[in-house]
């Protein structure tokens, strides 16, 4: 039954809407083609309702004979001819909003028509279909009715995107239908609620002033007027967005109504989602609003095809007439006990005569009530398929609970046997994402679900982004670890929407994977129309796009599904991963190692913020999870264009880091030596990074302001010496190193840096993470040869880990001064105190001993400047290739991106340009000048080692925001100045070929005026200067001044006012407003941004050399042997690095979860304590009491119907004794016995 529509006009459905030459050739109207006389107007009208003028001579030439044999029927009496009326409609005085229409023949296959709504209309497809049966006519539409529309179906169609079939006239329903869809939409947001298309169904000879739209070649628009609007009329609503005017050949009847029975039944068999991508078939809905006698075939043709109705009680005619046979007759036979009746044949008389006489109640007019009574009675055996809705009663506030109710208890009967008969529910439940229909109703405990069952609502739900879903299915027997293998996450990417940051990022990877990328980036759409769409899309595409977002701060995603692991090269990992996707993928029935973080990560990439936050609530690992989460968002929203997105994706970093903020903060309060190994720890789900480094790689500032990683930062920084040691003592040990050994520096004792570990003679559990964590620098030592076997990467000094070999212990001696010398706080003291010795050794050779090349040779300090930069630029060196944690590619471009390290490297090529150019007299004065701009450069090198300095630290941090605004003030600066500069130059100047004079007269004086030099003499030349010029171009050419032009000097002053007043007092006091705009917000938040700076170069002076340049030519020849030849691992890398296994990692893992459990307790604590959650509450209780009332009110049903039956019982034996006792044949041995008065007390107090 499912039909594309393709074979009859997939040719023609893609052409544009003015090219619609095909519609006649395919789509037919009817013209009557035979006069049969209409008895009643004495031969002047025909059966078909048209005049006798108005037909044709053919039609005319046998009425007298048909008139008599015949009744006139559109199949035999008219014939079809190409439809004459479409395209666009547009409403007279109703605005520049247009409608489409069609006038088509009833006998017009509904798939043409559908597919023509669809594919050139362009109308969404719809989740629902509801079609109001009645209510036409000019019937007042009664109060009550008119809010079951509006705030019942019209609000019911938004959520869930509906069509709302009518017969499309101003009158009835139709025009009550059409005034709430354009209230609605009004009111609602184009962008959160679903679109409602009102669509017209209407009868093509009962409208008012069709012929405005009959155009054989088509309108575009057609301009039609509508008179009397306020009453009433045939007229066509304004408020519908499409009419499909059926044609039967008669006027002014409303005709056939079978096609529109046929487009139900067709709808209803096609799939749900753009291009029937959904997993259910359209639910269609008939609701019959009061009606006629005459609509009960068409009810009872619709419930033969299995089509639910939903009927209005109370909305008369008809509607009364079924709501009263089903409610009472039902009731009347569920009541009748099994035993009463030996033959079927007499409740079938008795519910047959029943019916008859509720026909003759409701319609005593009528005639053929014997025909009445077998449709009532045929659609009485359909009853399943019907709801009585009670609007008058109940409410319009529940309609969609009502329309999904009626859906599925008719889906339920005709549901195959295999199939669980609550999956067609379920699967509505989540097309229309009422989560609380399905939370009372099906996950209520009394039906067990089973995987199969939830496996394809799950897929729905997260496709269609319905987190509660996911979060019910969840809880209620789905296994995640089943249900997400690796094919079924590419088939989540395959189905990421078209023109977001995901998809062009995955079809960019395509396109190099596949080999078509080129060059221009403008070709790219057309290489992925030689692909194909995205369903292409493997983990190999989502993982070069995770590196992408993610950078170098972790390793590569899926590298082990793939079989990338050992492949470090791009190109490699690409022709591997290549040439594995050609062949079997057996990867992808595998289950996913960590489904909820690669859920998570799905999520995070598309913004979507709910079902994010779920994914990392069932994830691992939280805090790193919400700040992995952050920087993905912080990233793709630099990719996004569109503004509201962009400010989304930024929201919501925001609330993850501050999440990771809220978890870090329970995990301090709760225990603080896990919560440092907390941020030190490698995690084997994030690709190998920490939580320092992926807070510092998404710009968590809030996180880093955290006084649990200010404290472990402090820690680090301070090594083995108090935190709270003073400056100056500090650099009085440093120079006299003698005072280590003094009690001038205070040394934390080392039984608190051991305590515990050999109180009971066998130490603690290796495992235990119940210690307080020490970074030691007692112990980093070399170690011997024959203990690196041995020795795993967990070897830091942490107290409750106990080393395989433990070095031996040193004397007080040693470790004393290994304390001293190794902290990061004396490396970065040493740096500081030599930095600024060497700035004076090179101020001292510039100014004193940089002579020109003799044969005598350089001056000894030149010498030492030079050995000194040498150990510079081997400190550089190592600070590139000896991190142990990257490849080669990834320390140079993490080297690179950092602002200083390409300080550094500035000041390197100056000072080797410099040198070889001293070197030679021809250049000796340009390498002055290079050495001269390197002294600069060395000296603003200064600032950012004094970034460590609390209040220091955030001013840096404002002039280098500062320097941006600056950018921009030189933009506006430069526009004035250059309009300024040339029109003053040419008005003095009427002749200057000299192009120094013309640079310095353009930019230099003009940026001169700003400051207040303004040489009168060059600006006034009215008056005598004495200046030497001359008006001989020879001369001038030669190179003497020209003479300044009187004639236009009074110009040259305006501007030059003009000038001064734009420069020096708007654009000035610009800056000066820009400049304070970012001290203000960097000043409120200063602490934040230099706690966040701080780790930074806590991280760098920790990795350095205990000795400064140049002695640290001797740390990098100690580290050569060290690293190179002997291959000793680092050990002070691991107190920012530290992988845990097996027992301590598990132990880690589930103390963190249930911190993040009395986190997620807390939020949902004062989540409930809001006034919104306790409205909500409230609404959920008082919707528990009406549901009760209900209940109530079906049970008074019963009783009523039972007390009728008790009645007409009691009346009987009434007959029955008054018979008996009236007759002769029969004596009773004794009288009947009395009546008695059932309720005593009644009387008693009357």
């Amino acid at each position: 039954m499912r039909d594309t529509g393709r074979g009859v006009d997939g040719g023609n459905i893609d052409k544009s809407e003015k090219d619609q030459s095909w519609i006649p050739n395919t789509i037919k109207k009817r013209v009557c083609t035979t006069f049969v006389e209409d008895s009643l107007s004495n031969g002047a009208l025909c059966q078909c309702g048209g005049k006798r003028d108005d037909h044709s001579s053919v039609a005319l030439g046998d009425y007298i004979s048909t008139a008599i044999v015949n009744r006139w029927d559109s199949a035999q009496h008219s014939s079809e001819y190409p439809t004459d009326a479409f395209g666009e409609l547009q409403f007279a005085g109703g605005g520049k909003r247009q409608s489409y229409f069609l006038r088509l023949s009833w006998d017009t296959p509904p798939s043409l028509v559908y597919n023509l709504m669809i594919a050139h209309w362009h109308l969404p497809a719809p989740n629902l279909v509801v079609s109001i049966v009645g209510g036409e006519g000019r019937t007042k539409v009664k109060t009550w009715v008119r809010e079951v529309l509006r705030q019942g179906l019209v609000k019911a169609s938004q959520s869930t995107g509906a069509w709302i079939l009518t017969e499309g006239l101003r009158e009835g329903v139709g025009r009550c239908v059409g005034e709430a869809v354009r209230d609605h939409a009004t009111a609602a947001s184009s962008v959160s609620v679903n679109k409602v298309v009102a669509l017209g169904v209407a009868p093509w000879g009962l409208v008012d002033n069709r012929q405005q739209l009959v155009n054989p070649e088509g309108s575009f628009p057609a301009k039609y007027f509508v008179q009397n609007i306020s009453q009433e009329s045939y007229y066509l609503d304004n408020n519908h967005q499409a009419f499909l005017l059926v044609d039967d050949g008669s006027v002014g009847r409303r005709g056939e109504t079978g096609f529109r029975a046929k487009l139900e039944d067709y709808i209803s068999h096609q799939r749900t989602g753009s291009c029937g991508s959904g997993s259910i078939d359209i639910p269609v809905l008939c609701m019959l609003i009061s009606g006629d006698a005459g609509m009960l075939e068409r009810v009872d043709l619709s419930l033969k095809s299995s089509m639910p109705w939903l009927v209005l009680a109370g909305s008369g005619g008809l509607a009364d007439f079924l709501s009263d046979v089903l409610d009472n007759l039902s009731s009347a036979t569920a009541v009748q006990s099994p035993g009463e009746g030996n033959a079927e044949a007499s409740p079938s008389v008795n519910l047959k005569d029943k019916v008859a006489e509720r026909v003759k109640k409701h319609f005593p007019a009528k005639k053929e009530q014997d025909k009445l009574v077998e449709l009532a009675l045929s659609i009485y055996q359909m009853r399943d398929f019907i709801t009585v809705y009670h609007g008058e009663q109940e409410g319009p506030n529940e309609f969609d609970t009502v329309l999904l109710k009626t859906l599925v208890g008719a889906s339920k009967h005709h549901a195959s046997v295999d199939a669980c008969p609550y999956n067609e529910e379920l699967k509505l439940a989540v097309t229309w994402n009422r989560v609380d229909i399905a939370k009372s109703e099906l996950f209520n405990g009394d039906i067990h679900w089973t995987y199969e069952d939830l496996e394809d609502p799950m897929t729905d739900a997260l496709i269609n982004d319905k987190p509660q879903f996911v979060r019910l299915f969840t809880e209620n027997g789905l296994n995640i670890l089943d249900y997400l293998t690796y094919g079924r996450l590419e088939s989540l990417y395959s189905s990421v929407a078209e023109g977001t940051v995901l998809y062009h990022l995955l079809q960019r990877q395509l396109v190099e994977r596949l080999g078509t990328a080129t060059s221009n980036q403008q070709d790219l759409p057309s290489n992925l129309a030689k692909i194909g769409a995205v369903d292409k899309i493997t983990l190999f595409e989502v993982a070069r796009a995770l590196e992408l977002l993610m950078g170098d701060v972790c390793q590569s995603f899926y590298c082990d599904a793939l079989g990338l692991e050992d492949i470090s090269s791009n190109r490699g990992a690409l022709r591997r991963a290549s040439k594995r996707l050609r062949e079997e993928c057996s990867y992808r029935k595998e289950q996913c190692q960590s489904p909820w973080t690669s859920l998570f990560i799905w999520a995070i990439l598309q913004n979507r913020s709910e079902m994010a936050t779920f994914f990392w609530e069932m994830a691992g690992e939280p805090v790193l999870s919400a700040l992995s989460g952050c920087k993905i968002l912080r990233e793709v929203s630099k990719l996004e264009e569109e503004m509201e997105d962009k400010l989304s994706m930024k929201e919501l970093a925001q609330r993850f880091e501050n999440l990771a903020h809220d978890m870090f903060s329970s995990c301090y309060r709760s225990n603080e030596s896990r919560s440092f190994t907390l941020l030190i720890r490698k995690s084997t789900v994030w690709g190998g990074t920490t939580c320092l480094q992926m807070g510092m790689s998404a710009d968590a500032r809030l996180f880093f302001s955290h006084d649990g990683v200010q404290s472990l930062l402090s820690q680090i920084w301070w090594g083995d010496m108090e935190r709270h040691t003073d400056v100056w003592k500090l650099l009085l040990t440093f120079f006299c190193p003698v005072l280590c050994y003094t009690n001038l520096i205070s040394f934390r004792k080392q039984e608190d840096q051991h305590q515990g570990e050999d109180e009971d003679g066998t130490g603690k559990d290796s495992d235990s993470l119940d210690g307080h964590i020490v970074f030691s620098f007692s112990d980093a030592n070399p170690i011997d040869d024959d203990a690196q076997g041995s020795l795993s990467p967990r070897t830091p000094t942490i107290k409750g880990r106990r080393l395989s070999h433990r070095p031996p212990k040193r004397s007080v001696i040693v470790s004393r001064w290994r304390q001293f010398w190794f902290a990061p706080v004396t490396a970065f003291l040493g740096n500081v105190v030599m930095y600024f010795l060497f700035l004076l050794l090179f101020a001292w050779v510039l100014l004193v001993d940089f002579k020109p090349p003799s044969p005598s040779g350089l001056a000894i300090t030149e010498y030492v400047l030079y050995f000194w930069v040498f150990t510079i630029v081997c400190e550089e060196i190592r600070e590139i290739f000896f991190l142990e944690t990257r490849t080669w590619r990834q320390r140079v471009r993490v080297y690179i991106q950092d602002v200083w390290n390409m300080c550094d490297l500035i000041t390197i090529v100056l000072f080797i340009v410099g040198v070889i150019c001293r070197m030679f007299t021809w250049s000796y004065e340009l390498g002055r000048d290079a050495m001269c701009v390197d002294y600069m450069v060395f000296t603003v090198r200064l600032i950012h080692i004094f970034a460590i300095h609390k209040q220091l630290g955030p001013k840096i941090i404002i002039v280098g925001k500062m320097m941006k605004d600056i950018f921009f003030f030189l933009f506006f600066l430069m526009v004035w100045l250059m309009a300024y500069g040339v029109a003053n130059q040419a008005l003095l100047y009427s002749y200057d070929p000299s192009l120094e004079r013309i640079l310095r007269h353009v930019f230099y004086r003009p940026y001169l005026h700003i400051f207040g030099q303004i040489p009168v003499e060059e600006m006034d030349v009215g008056k005598e200067w004495d200046r030497l010029c001359t008006d001989n171009m020879t001369l001038i050419e030669s190179g003497q001044e020209p003479c300044r032009t009187l004639y236009s000097n009074w110009l040259v002053v305006i501007l030059l006012v003009v000038y001064l007043l734009v420069t020096n007092i708007l654009l000035i006091n610009l800056l000066i407003a820009m400049f304070s705009s970012t001290f203000s917000e960097v000043q409120a938040n200063s602490d934040i941004y230099w706690k966040f700076q701080r780790y930074t170069l806590v991280v760098q002076y920790h990795s350095r050399p205990s000795l400064a340049p140049p002695f640290i030519i001797l740390s990098h020849i100690n580290l050569f042997i060290k690293r190179v030849i002997r291959k000793v691992p680092s050990i002070k890398l691991h107190h920012f690095v530290l992988e845990l296994k097996g027992k301590a990692a598990n132990k880690l893992k589930t103390w963190e979860a249930i911190q993040k459990e009395d986190v997620l307790t807390a939020q949902n604590k004062i989540q409930r304590s809001s006034d919104s959650e306790r409205l909500k509450r409230m609404s959920v209780k008082v919707d528990g009491v009406f549901k009760h009332v209900t209940e109530s009110r079906d049970f008074d049903h019963r009783l009523r119907a039972l007390e009728n039956e008790m009645e007409y019982c009691s009346n009987a034996l009434s007959w029955i004794v008054d018979t008996l006792a009236q007759g002769s044949t029969f004596k009773p041995p004794r009288r009947p016995p009395p009546s008695r008065d059932l309720f005593p007390s009644s009387s008693n107090s009357t």
